[in-house]
């Protein structure tokens, strides 16, 4: 008599049978103790073997994780395997095949609940394509941040390189750029104004890339050279992307199948020279992601920078060492020569008799005519927005009057439409559309004093605006070209500002294309006499005085002080002393450094000794000889301190 179990377990596998047949998963149907019953086509084609070859078969053997912890025990009750089984549900499963290939799976385990003994579906899917795009994926994100960090670590060399060490380092960084992107050949390339072929200045390649000749033509590249002029990076994938069908041909016969090419930003005075980093590939195509292009365009600018650094260096220190053989020629036209070299004439004169300033007077000669970005650094109070006129009025854009905008002076809230303009209705009070500053000085320049208080998000705005030239008024979505030249100041140390994420890392990129250092007061004395006289000719003629002359002492003791608010402070002291003269001879009586919380660091070592021998002095009375007198106390023989008071110019004030 046949065994009804028997009988009915042999009716659901065949139910079993037929359902899962033509599954597309692979779906093996076994005992609670793991012998395979029935396995579908999509089993036998996911593990290779033959269906037949699986009945029978325990189901641990193709399963990695089983298999080990089968060989581990020799038995157990029927239900660890089951447990086993299904703690594998919704987990990656190593699969191990016939020919000994591990597949990772996606494994799913149920049981047949009827009368009879139960029976284990198990359901698997091999997830092979998603686990390999998982770790291209994983592989590509480690990379583009390895990349990253890569270019950033490049951009902070050149921020202070010395320029005898320039060379080398664009020659170590285009061998990393080059290894970390796995090309064949870098070089950073020029070609003159007027010229029709270009020379590599520094080159970095594999043995699988050509030698690069002295000179090539350009003009087998019209494509990519009307990208470099329109100071856009060109590049393709492979040799079918480049547009001109003769570069196309030129590409192929050279055996370059990949490239990029970014333009360096213009760095003199001669329109039309072009500079670029070229990036290639003789062993592959390869993608260039937009992350990657704009990492290059980073490596173009703070490369480009500090060239430019190295040329308006170069041609400094010939100009100086051209005035100084002048002076020495001409000695006895000594005040002329002077009045020749100290004043730059602009709409409001600077002054400059020392050699200080006539270092930054010849640095804002030398980028005025440019339409470069300049960044102004110095303490508060040296003149900064002087110095920014003086490029405007000495620039191509002087016809039109200079925007100066104040980015601490604005509210938070209001400075991104003061800046960019609004439309009506933008936001709650505006009742009417407005420019904004950009607007305003197109085709002119825009001063942006304090950059350094301007807030991160309005950063990301104005990096925009310097990327692109486009701005977009607060509730309009339309893009407005503009035209306009940036002049940036702060006295903030911004380079400590990016590092403790107040500032904008790019930004501070984009701004520092021609940094100028304005000196303070402190550090020039010898132009304290001709400013003294600037704010005296100013003063006297709005207050209706006559003043003709300065007191020697009174300008002996300006030229010791250490001036912490620099020019402006010494302005604000002469309009005093202007207000309250009552005669022609001006007395200018500088703020007590006692009275004054000035550091001993913002004095000079002549300042500190004047002030040394005037404190000793004071406290005997002025008394020199005997004991306990000024000699003494100094530890100076009484000749001694007297001719050395009389080097420094030290005497008693007499009583008024």
């Amino acid at each position: 008599m046949p065994d009804p179990f028997m009988t009915q377990r042999l009716d659901i596998l065949s139910v079993l049978r037929m359902a899962f047949e033509g599954a597309p998963n692979a779906i093996f149907v076994a005992e609670e103790d793991g012998t395979i019953l029935f396995a579908n086509e999509a089993a036998a084609v996911t593990f290779h073997y033959a269906a037949d070859e699986l009945i029978g078969q325990p189901i641990s053997r193709l399963f990695y994780p089983l298999a080990v912890a089968a060989a581990d025990r020799t038995s157990g009750p029927s239900s660890q395997l089951t447990e086993a089984l299904e703690a594998l549900t919704s987990h990656t499963v190593d699969g191990m095949r016939s020919d000994g290939v591990i597949v990772p799976l996606e494994v799913r385990v149920k049981r047949t609940a009827d009368g009879a003994r139960p029976l284990l579906i198990i359901s698997t899917a091999d997830v092979s394509e998603r686990v390999n795009l998982e770790a291209r994926l994983a592989a590509a994100t480690n990379a583009h941040l390895g990349f990253q960090r890569l270019v950033t670590d490049i951009a902070s060399q050149f921020v202070k390189i010395e320029p005898d060490k320039l060379d080398a380092t664009i020659n170590d960084s285009l061998r990393q750029i080059g290894e970390a992107l796995q090309l064949d050949r870098a070089m950073l390339w020029c070609k003159p104004h007027g010229e029709t072929t270009a020379s590599a200045t520094h080159v970095w390649r594999t043995p699988h890339a050509p030698e690069v000749p002295p000179t090539f033509s350009v003009a087998a590249a019209p494509w990519i050279m009307a990208r470099l002029i329109a100071g856009e990076p060109a590049w393709f994938a492979k040799p079918d992307d480049v547009p001109d069908p003769i570069e196309r041909e030129t590409v192929r016969e050279r055996g370059v199948l990949s490239k990029i090419v970014v333009p360096l930003p213009p760095i003199d005075n001669e329109q039309g020279t072009i500079r670029s980093l070229s990036f290639s590939s003789f062993t592959s195509e390869r993608d260039w992601p937009p992350a990657v292009v704009e990492r290059l365009r980073l490596v173009a600018t703070v490369i480009g920078q500090a060239l430019a650094r190295k040329i308006g260096q170069a041609a400094l220190e010939k100009a100086i060492d051209e005035v100084r053989q002048l002076r020495d020629r001409l000695t006895t036209e000594n005040v002329e020569l002077r009045r020749e070299v100290k004043g730059l004439r602009t709409s409001r004169p600077i002054v400059a008799d020392s050699a200080a300033i006539q270092v930054v007077l010849a640095q804002v000669q030398q980028v005025a005519p440019t339409p470069a970005t300049v960044l102004l650094l110095g303490e508060t109070g040296t003149g900064k927005e002087v110095m920014a006129q003086a490029i405007h009025d000495l620039s191509p854009r002087h016809l039109r009057p200079m925007v100066r905008v104040s980015c601490a002076a604005i509210p938070t809230a209001l400075i991104e439409s003061e800046l960019f303009g609004r439309e009506k209705g933008a936001y709650t009070g505006a009742l009417s559309r407005q420019i904004g500053r950009f607007e305003a000085a197109s085709q002119s320049t825009l001063f942006l004093d304090e950059i350094g208080e301007l807030p991160l998000e309005v950063q990301v705005k104005l990096l925009r605006v310097l990327q692109d030239r486009t701005i977009e008024r607060l509730g309009s979505t339309q893009s407005i070209k503009v035209n306009v030249r940036i002049i940036a100041a702060t006295n903030r140390n911004l380079e400590e500002a990016v590092q403790n994420k107040t500032f904008r890392e790019d930004l501070f990129y984009r701004l520092n294309v021609f940094p100028i250092t304005v000196p303070p007061l402190r550090e020039r004395p010898e132009d304290i006499p001709a400013l003294v006289w600037s704010f005296v000719d100013e003063f006297s003629s709005l207050f209706g005085k006559n003043i003709e002359s300065v007191s020697k002492d009174s300008l002996r003791e300006l030229q010791r002080y250490a001036w912490p608010g620099n020019v402006r402070e010494l302005r604000n002291v002469i309009e005093r002393a202007v207000i309250v003269s009552n005669g022609r001879v001006l007395t200018v009586l500088p703020p007590k450094i006692g009275e004054r919380n000035v550091p001993q660091t913002a004095m000079t070592l002549h300042a500190l000794e004047i002030d040394h021998i005037r404190a000793v002095l004071d406290a005997t009375g002025w008394r020199i000889r005997g004991a306990g007198g000024a000699g003494e106390r100094l530890g100076l023989k009484p000749t001694t301190l007297e001719s050395r008071m009389a080097r420094l110019g030290i005497t008693r004030k007499k009583p008024v």
